[in-house]
């Protein structure tokens, strides 16, 4: 039982899109691994320094979320030097068309590419997962983690499905609206959660506010 209300939390996420992934232009990368390109030094200092230190670090499984995170703390040391893996904030699973582009996966098997097309964000691709998908495992790690960080900054390097999920959270998206959303490499997004801190010290279900989205290095 909880032991009753002490105080309101606010837990502010900060969303880093990972630095762009080591691919040939046009190549659909969703749960491959490939490598990322932490090149840009300008790019790493802006973002390292609008960090808070003192935040939790979550990363996904995937070595572009990981070398991005590793990055940032190389840059500034204050901020951290681990993460917790998060897998629920993995980018979406694109199956039979990783690693391929659109126009092969079309001319491979049209007939799934074009149901995929009639509507991307409800659609799987042939093995993969849907946006809609992302959308639910995202927004419920995001519940979760909210719920037992209450109060915190929590600083998530992850991928753009995961962070439009987190914004279509805040703002009652649908999967359709929510696809609208551009999230660009080294950009940051933030969203607040207000809620009251039960004595437990968790988190109750409250309510959220989006504070920027896709901002860029040099705009902070």
């Amino acid at each position: 039982m909880s032991g009753g209300i002490t105080a309101m939390a606010v837990t502010r996420w900060w969303l880093i899109r990972h630095a762009p992934a080591r691919t040939a232009p046009g190549i659909i990368c969703g749960s491959s691994d490939p490598d990322a390109d932490t090149g840009d030094r300008a790019a790493t200092a802006a973002l390292a320094g609008a960090l808070p230190a003192g935040a939790l670090w979550l990363t996904s499984p995937l070595r572009r979320s990981r070398q991005t995170a590793q990055a940032l703390w190389h840059r500034s040391p204050r901020l951290a030097d681990t993460a917790v893996v998060e897998p629920a904030l993995a980018e979406q699973d694109f199956g039979d068309w990783e690693g391929i582009s659109h126009d092969r996966a079309a001319a491979r098997d049209p007939g799934a590419a074009a149901l995929f097309w009639s509507n991307p964000a409800r659609h799987a691709p042939p093995a993969g997962e849907s946006f809609a998908a992302v959308m639910e495992r995202s927004g419920s790690a995001l519940r979760r983690l909210t719920g037992l960080h209450g109060g915190r900054d929590v600083v998530a390097v992850i991928h753009a499905g995961p962070i439009r999920a987190a914004l279509a959270l805040a703002l009652d998206l649908t999967p359709e609206a929510a696809l609208r959303l551009r999230i660009d490499p080294w950009s940051l997004s933030r969203i607040d959660h207000y809620a009251a801190l039960e004595g437990d010290g968790t988190a109750g279900e409250g309510s959220w506010s989006v504070g920027g989205m896709n901002v860029r290095p040099g705009t902070f």
